[in-house]
């Protein structure tokens, strides 16, 4: 198993986790196999839906001749955490900060992202001892939330997640975001439906694009 710190250094290299949501576990593999040669080095399945695991493990299979990192989303309690880490998940985030589930994550050497949207709930997960956090719902709150956030803690890894795009990527990063989560902006679910993996890479790499022109500035 990748060690927690190279997870973490991979996903914020990537600079995007992307976010693949109920997607069907025959079909998840090559979607993230498009989106990986997209660029992209850091893949969360969410844990909303039926057949985690597998979906997990089918991802990680299909990815085994790669340096991506693969975690797990929408992780709401302490058994969601073992489930997804039982199944080969390297980090685990959620929409909120369950101390129990940033503390199951550690047990296990996986990287948690718990989620986060004012000062106080940073501090109670990086008291629980948190590797990063999700800013969550991010454009709800608008990139200067980053600053916000960071000001008073320090140096600590901040991952907008919720609306980003490509118009608003910039800003998330100039305003000092380590990586991004992003869902329907870079997985084209409708070339998913069609099993259309050329326009799944398109779209994906039409994103990486983005963030890897503001990063380069």
């Amino acid at each position: 198993m990748v060690e927690s710190n190279q997870v973490r250094e991979r996903i914020v290299d990537s600079g995007v986790i992307a976010i693949l949501r109920g997607i069907d576990e025959d079909r998840i593999g090559s979607v993230a196999r498009a989106i990986h040669e997209a660029g992209v080095g850091a893949i969360e399945v969410t844990a909303d839906g039926t057949r985690v695991r597998e979906k997990i493990a089918a991802v990680d299979r299909e990815l085994a001749d790669t340096d991506v990192v693969v975690g797990a989303g929408t992780v709401l309690d302490p058994s969601s955490a073992r489930t997804v880490i039982d199944a080969g998940a390297t980090f685990v985030l959620a929409p909120d900060c369950n101390p129990d589930v940033i503390r199951t994550c550690n047990r296990h050497g996986v990287v948690s992202i718990p989620g986060v949207l004012s000062p106080t709930d940073a501090v109670t997960a990086l008291e629980a001892g948190a590797d990063m956090l999700k800013l969550f719902p991010a454009t709800t709150v608008g990139p200067d939330h980053v600053g916000a956030i960071r000001g008073p803690l320090g140096d600590v890894d901040v991952v907008p997640t919720g609306g980003i795009s490509t118009e608003n990527v910039g800003a998330f990063f100039d305003a000092g975001a380590v990586a991004v989560g992003v869902g329907s902006s870079i997985v084209d679910y409708d070339a998913v439906d069609r099993d259309d993996p050329d326009r799944i890479r398109e779209t994906a790499a039409e994103f990486v694009d983005a963030v890897s022109s503001v990063r380069s500035d």
